[in-house]
């Protein structure tokens, strides 16, 4: 399972909504935030995949200008990969095309 620290960043005024809106995430767990909007948070997914697809989403809120990912923790999915299992798409990098 992969995990990741985030920091979110939205305008101070939308902070409380913006805060609001994360808290219907599952996989987002908020765990501060400042007065210039800047909220820390981390992500906790199955995969590096449904990882890279939950920022999308969260950049995509009209409210977030920017994720920016602090920490990441693939241990689980790297022992996967070396096992000859599923290799994630790893947050927009293209994949072998032989694949």
């Amino acid at each position: 399972m992969p995990v990741a620290g985030v920091v979110i960043t939205t305008r101070p005024d939308d902070l409380d909504q913006t805060r609001r809106a994360l808290a219907a995430f599952a996989a987002v767990e908020v765990h501060g935030s400042d007065s210039r909007g800047n909220i820390v948070a981390v992500l906790d997914t199955p995969t590096l995949d449904t990882m890279e697809d939950l920022v999308r989403e969260l950049e995509a809120m009209d409210t977030v200008l920017a994720v920016g990912v602090t920490y990441l923790n693939t241990e689980d999915e790297c022992e996967q990969m070396e096992a000859g299992g599923h290799r994630p798409r790893i947050f927009g990098m293209r994949r072998d095309e032989r694949e």
